[in-house]
This record gives structure tokens, sequence and C-alpha cells, in this order.
């Protein structure tokens, strides 16, 4: 068994805008995530072209010792949590696989994500068979709901209810805001379809590793889009080559911040 959850989040950017957003936002963060020995490590980060599909393809490594709950790390063996993460980005649609070598075939996290110039509002965007569908969770994530951020997450900097883009003219995002776009059909809207399966079969802990992990990637998302929209600033006039040479530049950057430096970023949420 697995458990599936679809994560919608909308966002006030095009689709186009949001390619170069997005990747801007992944290098920035990775590198508030990466430090002590822990963080994250690019091996891949090249064109690919298999069955007509062409798109960016990464390989990431990602040591995360301090970033899962206690129970796990009690029970793990030294060098257990370490994961790799496998992308391929054909945007619009990307697809990423998380695995680990300990667990083998016991442990996966698929992501599969769909971004449409839409308000969100499109069911079963994945075309998944109707059996499977049913049984999918649908989580709306609102980026402008501070209610949702955790007290150690919450940055006044990243909070789009105070942050305005200067360069666009959007935000700061009040309660309605998505209502409010929706009355006007010339102004910029898209929406992440992101349909997460967890896998992970342990004996006794496999429930309830499951629904951490979905919490954990439903923070993800909420904190990582938040950051995104407040960084607008920063990505929205980049082209695709801007990024690449920046991507090129992160790579370098996170090999020496994570042999060198203290533990940075997103703890488990249970210490």
């Amino acid at each position: 068994m697995v458990l599936i959850k679809e994560y919608r989040v909308v966002l006030p950017c095009s689709v186009e805008e949001y390619q170069v957003g997005q990747l801007f936002s992944v290098a920035e963060a990775s590198k508030n995530e990466t430090g002590g020995g822990e963080g994250i490590e690019v091996l891949k980060n090249e064109p690919y072209e298999k069955d007509g599909e062409k798109g960016q393809y990464t390989h990431k490594i990602y040591h995360l010792k301090s970033k899962v709950p206690a129970f796990i790390r009690l029970i793990a063996p030294e060098g257990s949590l370490v994961f790799h993460e496998k992308a391929w980005n054909a945007y619009p649609y990307c697809r990423t696989i998380v695995t680990n070598e300990y667990m083998k075939d016991s442990f996966f996290i698929k992501i599969e994500t769909w971004h449409k110039p839409d308000l969100g509002t499109q069911e079963n965007v994945h075309r998944l068979d109707s059996a499977t569908w049913q049984n999918v969770t649908v989580v709306p994530i609102d980026i402008a709901d501070s209610s949702q951020v955790s007290p150690a997450d919450y940055k006044p900097n990243e909070d789009p209810t105070i942050i305005r883009s200067d360069k666009t003219g959007r935000g700061p995002l009040g309660p309605d805001w998505k209502r409010e776009l929706a009355g006007k059909p010339d102004c910029p809207r898209m929406c992440a379809y992101k349909l997460v399966t967890v896998k992970f079969k342990w004996w006794g802990l496999q429930t309830k590793v499951e629904n951490f992990i979905h919490e954990q990637e439903k923070r993800i998302f909420n904190n990582f889009h938040r950051q995104l929209f407040c960084w607008m600033d920063k990505w929205v006039e980049l082209t695709m080559d801007d990024i690449r040479r920046m991507e090129a530049e992160t790579q370098k950057e996170l090999e020496e911040m994570r042999k060198w430096g203290s533990v940075r970023g997103t703890k488990a949420a249970e210490e």
C-alpha cells in the first residue's frame, strides 16, 4: 500500500514566469539547507531526451540526519539517512523520485507535478484511473495563510501578506486574494498540482512515517512557495540562461557549504 495526496499550490504568476522562479528558488533554498556535513549534493544537472520527452535531469543526494524525527534516528543505522533524488523536468510536467539505498524497495517518494494556468480547479489533472483517484486526498495550500506556517518556520521577509513586488506590483496578498484574482482574468495565475506518492514499508512504523513524510512535504511546499513569491523581484527578469549559470555556481557553493559551517535550515518538526 502507498499513501497518495495531491497538493495544489496557487500563485499569482504565469506558468512561464514560474519556470524561472522555481529554479531560482530551488537554488536559493538549497543553500539555506546546507552546512555542517548536511544538506544537498548535486551530482548531475544536464539535458535529457527519452521516449520523446525532453527536459533537464538532475541527480542530488540529501544528507538529512538532523532533519528527520528522533524516533527514526534512534533506529536508523549510521549512514542510512542519505537520500537520492532523481528529477526529470520536462516543464510544465516534472517527475521526481526519492529513494534510499538502505531501505531499497521498501521506501520511495514520487512527486509528479503539472503546472497549469488556472486557480487549482481542475480535477484529476494526472489522469489517474478512477479507483486510484478516489483514494487521493486533495490538499489546498494557501501561501497567504500564515496559520499554516509553524512558528519555527515563520519569517516576516517571507510572508506574502506583507511583501509587495516592486517590479510587478503584485502583493501583499490579502485573505481573499484568490477570489479577487478569479475576478481579474487578465492577471497572471497558475497552480502547481503536486501528486505525492509515499511508500514506507517497515513493520510498526509504516503509517506513522508515511503521515510524517506527507506533513513534511506540505510544510516544504508551503514554505518554498511563500519564499518564491517574496523573492519575485530577484528572479522575475532572469532568463533560462541566467538560471543555468546560477545553477552551476550553486553546485560549487553547495559542495563547500556542506563541508564547512554549521547545520542549517529546516529541522524535524517534532524535536
